[in-house]
């Protein structure tokens, strides 16, 4: 099978997958730990401030990324017209791109993580039970995880759910969600803050109990 390379550092990807051309950005640090693969909601790209500097605090922690528009434009913009969340579609995406980064040679021997954000949290469930071998850790941010309900108890990767404290639907969802994962588990709420993550401290927080659980957990799946 012909494997995939590209520059060290960061570098524009272009990916197929579910018969469309994903663009993405992959940055890939020095002496890399792992690898995190980021499932967008809908309304949202690759150039969300919030999950660039996400992916930063990822990369400060010896951890790849890669970013990935996992709608086309035209998708993206269907979708942000009609608010529907096709999360079968997004995850369809996520296993075409976790396939691509598999015969990637610079990234191939990495543990994989999944991070996903409200409709992407579903998603990444959802992908992760369809590539349980390859997917070593998933992190959920405010995830709307009552989309893939239904997945939650065939989940094997080790997961963390953050929500904000004030999030209370949010709270809700995942603490329902919780109940229902058979794998290591663990929730965690941080304090002062909304769905959207948007108060002072609230990402860079919610970013660094993510990174310690994919260095803790992709560090054993390599």
């Amino acid at each position: 099978m012909k494997t995939i390379q590209f520059n060290p550092q960061q570098s524009l990807v272009s990916i197929a997958a579910d018969s469309v051309q994903l663009q993405g950005d992959i940055f890939i640090p020095v002496d890399a730990q792992g690898i995190v693969l980021f499932a967008h909601s809908s309304g949202n790209s690759r150039h969300s401030p919030g999950n660039r500097y996400t992916a930063q605090i990822f990369r400060q922690a010896k951890l790849a990324t890669l970013l990935v528009d996992l709608l086309t434009p035209e998708e993206a913009a269907i979708d942000l017209r009609t608010k529907h969340f096709d999360v079968e579609l997004l995850a369809a995406r996520l296993v075409g791109v976790t396939d691509w980064l598999r015969r990637a040679s610079d990234v191939r021997d990495l543990g994989l993580g999944y991070f996903g954000a409200d409709a992407g949290s579903a998603a990444i469930v959802l992908a992760a039970t369809q590539r349980a071998a390859d997917v070593g850790a998933i992190v959920s941010r405010s995830g709307r995880l009552d989309l893939a309900s239904s997945a939650l108890a065939w989940v094997q990767a080790p997961t963390l759910l953050i929500v904000g404290e004030h999030d209370f639907p949010g709270i809700g969802i995942n603490q329902d969600a919780l109940a229902q994962l058979c794998t290591q588990k663990q929730i965690q709420i941080i304090p002062q803050a909304s769905h959207l993550f948007a108060e002072p401290g609230a990402i860079k927080a919610a970013a660094w109990f993510a990174s310690q659980w994919f260095q803790l957990y992709l560090k054993l799946a390599k």
